[in-house]
């Protein structure tokens, strides 16, 4: 006997629903703004209503704040449950993010000599030249 409340496998979750549960987004009515913006394409297509239902299977394109992901459903959620259950609700395709540099705190407080506003002692030595040559 199965769970009435438990979706089989075969069927449909609404998107809004699925990206709370796939812990995508932080709650259901952001989900809904993500999808009524045009955020999310499922298969390909734009999706705009919230009441769209996703199966297994589906490809979901989901344009984030910071990032850009990409998913294959594999099943419908039942509930938002920690992080190790809601990886069980997909694949993850998302390309690796580019290879940038990232500065040390210490490379980011530093500048390249002659750059920008000349330091105290860069001042002082411009005050030495100019006065000498007077």
């Amino acid at each position: 006997m199965t769970d009435a409340r438990q979706p089989s496998s075969g069927s449909r979750q609404r998107i809004d629903k699925w990206l709370f549960f796939a812990r995508m987004v932080k709650s259901r009515s952001l989900a809904q703004v993500y999808v009524q913006n045009g955020s999310v394409r499922v298969n390909g297509e734009r999706v705009v209503q919230p009441s769209f239902g996703v199966k297994a299977g589906d490809r979901i394109e989901l344009a984030l704040e910071r990032r850009d992901v990409v998913l294959i459903v594999r099943l419908p959620g039942e509930r938002r449950g920690p992080f190790e259950e809601a990886k069980l609700l997909y694949e993850d395709l998302t390309p690796p993010p580019d290879e940038t540099k990232r500065l040390t705190p210490l490379e980011q407080a530093s500048r390249t000599p002659g750059s920008g506003r000349p330091t105290k002692r860069d001042r002082r030595a411009i005050d030495q030249l100019t006065s000498e040559d007077d």
